[in-house]
């Protein structure tokens, strides 16, 4: 099984520097969390529960 993390501050503060600087509206929080990989820890979470239980 793949050992996933959250990303670093530096991570998410270069994301929302980019994200500004394209002068868009800001994403969901949906796609945030996409972009930034947190519904795959999610996943991998939900997964080791239910193999506990």
């Amino acid at each position: 099984m793949v050992n996933t993390v959250k990303p670093t501050k530096e991570q998410v503060r270069d994301y929302m520097e980019r994200r500004q600087a394209e002068h868009k509206p800001p994403p969901t929080r949906e796609e945030i969390r996409r972009q930034l990989g947190w519904e795959l820890i999610e996943m991998e979470r939900d997964e080791r529960r239910r193999h506990q239980n």
